[in-house]
């Protein structure tokens, strides 16, 4: 059985995480704020390395040790602030590049958040009344319609900010 408690403080404090690194890392880039990326020996240590690490530490430690109580909670949130570290550079592991404004890692969190999301406010398939099924249908039909009227919003919002947000990044800190 899942637990929607424990799910709801991995999507909030993934959600959190997200939002506080784009932010920080476009202050850092626009020089809004000082250089807080980590440097060893003169390579940038992106914040995908301590997501990884957080992952692993409570990935053993779940599989390890049994965990209730406030273990669990704090567990929890440490995964999602691991998972959002991880995978808000999932275009830059994926492709081994530097871009880190690239599409793949937006996508990446959409997709996780709709998974967690699904997993901490859908009510459980089996007990799918009409209705639910109705609203369903209704939610794809109006996602895809709304997709389809967004697709030239979408494609200029891609020729305009996303050259925008590479600039930035090419004149920001190393």
């Amino acid at each position: 059985m899942i637990d929607r408690v424990t799910a709801r403080r991995v999507l909030y404090s993934f959600v959190l995480t997200f939002v506080i690194m784009r932010t920080a890392v476009l202050l850092i880039m626009t020089r809004r704020i000082p250089d807080l990326f980590v440097h060893v020996k003169g390579t940038h240590v992106h914040h995908l390395n301590f997501g990884i690490f957080l992952l692993a530490g409570v990935g053993a430690y779940l599989l390890l040790w049994q965990q209730h109580g406030t273990p669990l909670r704090i567990v929890s949130v440490l995964y999602g602030i691991g998972l959002a570290l991880t995978f808000d550079e999932f275009g830059m592991w994926l492709f081994l590049s530097g871009n880190y404004w690239g599409r793949a890692s937006f996508d990446a969190i959409v997709i996780i958040v709709g998974l967690l999301g699904t997993i901490v406010y859908a009510p459980v398939v089996r007990r799918f009344l009409p209705r639910h099924w109705t609203a369903l249908v209704a939610l794809i039909i109006a996602l895809t319609v709304f997709g389809w009227l967004m697709r030239d919003s979408i494609r200029y919002a891609h020729q305009v900010v996303l050259p925008a947000l590479e600039e930035v990044q090419a004149e920001g800190p190393p």
